[in-house]
């Protein structure tokens, strides 16, 4: 081939190269009516998840006499701070069961990472030898659930657990799910050479877990301690199924039991008051949305600083494009 032609058919293929860049661009180009689409789909979604939360805010700081005349109003015709005043008197409870609600969350969230990082990592080697029944261990209850009298008979008959915190954290701490994202993760981005050249150097399995691992898997642990945090937060129903004792019961339960009965804080009165004149002061409806706000405020406010990990835990074990 001449110098010439060995010429030519380079600029052929740079020409074939650039009507291939130029058609994909054409491909990957969002039409602005498809943008302008996607941005009114997207400003509707925001409305939709933030006006609950400001109807709940509305409600929690409208008087008890506008909500009798006119209900719900997204605007009250009157605003009260009565609700909040109130639960400011009954601080003492709700200080407790906050109190209780962080306890269960941050040993909770430790124990569970701790758990389900380590059983990911265990079966995301191929060289173990149990990891295809264990496999079948965590993944037949993603699909068959024992249910709830399976799981009281557990908890309170066997492990007599019932009336104690651990009945709050335990039975929350490890869910086939988040071990499948562990599992996955530890297979799709640590390299097995890594861990064979520490075993080479004659590294331990727990060393290798946390000098080699950890350090370079902060991701899925953010990711799945953010997962535990929202779950151990928000999570009632243990408390209300496991907890009899007042002083072992979360925010959330304590929501739970307000919204089910505002005769709980009433039978549990801590102002001084006679049980007719304290169910007389209650604000019944705006106090249950002030707790709600209460509730909601801390998380809210946790969940910018972990949303990229939140995003990153949602798109482990994806197919890149």
């Amino acid at each position: 081939m001449t110098v010439s032609e060995k010429r030519k058919l380079r600029k052929e293929q740079k020409s074939i190269e650039r009507e291939e860049a130029r058609a994909t661009a054409k491909l990957d180009r969002i039409k602005p009516a498809t943008n302008a689409a996607f941005n009114a789909l997207f400003a509707l979604l925001s409305f939709v998840c933030l006006f609950p939360v400001f109807y709940v805010i509305m409600i929690s700081v409208s008087s008890e006499e506008s909500i009798r005349t006119h209900g719900y109003a997204l605007w009250p015709e009157t605003f009260s701070s009565a609700a909040y005043q109130f639960l400011w008197n009954e601080r003492g409870t709700i200080s407790h069961a906050l109190l209780i609600s962080v306890i269960v969350t941050v040993v909770g969230t430790i124990i569970g990472v701790l758990l389900t990082t380590s059983m990911g990592y265990v079966l995301s080697r191929p060289q173990y030898r149990l990891r295809g029944f264990f496999n079948w261990v965590v993944f037949i209850p993603m699909i068959f659930n024992g249910g709830m009298v399976a799981n009281y008979v557990v908890v309170a008959n066997m492990l007599h657990l019932n009336d104690t915190i651990w009945c709050l954290i335990l039975p929350l701490a490890v869910s086939s799910f988040n071990v499948i994202i562990c599992k996955t993760f530890f297979r799709t981005t640590i390299p097995d050479s890594i861990i064979e050249s520490a075993k080479i150097d004659g590294a331990s399995q727990l060393t290798i877990f946390g000098r080699i691992v950890i350090p370079i898997s902060k991701p899925v642990f953010a990711t799945i301690g953010l997962f535990l945090t929202f779950g151990y937060w928000n999570d009632w129903f243990q408390s209300s199924l496991y907890i009899s004792k007042n002083n072992l019961v979360s925010l959330q339960a304590l929501l739970n039991n307000m919204m089910k009965n505002l005769d709980y804080i009433a039978n549990n009165p801590s102002a001084g008051l006679s049980l007719q004149q304290y169910r007389n002061s209650m604000p019944s409806e705006s106090v249950r949305m002030a707790i709600a706000v209460i509730i909601v405020i801390p998380i809210a406010c946790a969940y910018p600083f972990f949303q990229k990990y939140f995003i990153s835990g949602l798109t482990i074990g994806a197919v890149k494009g």
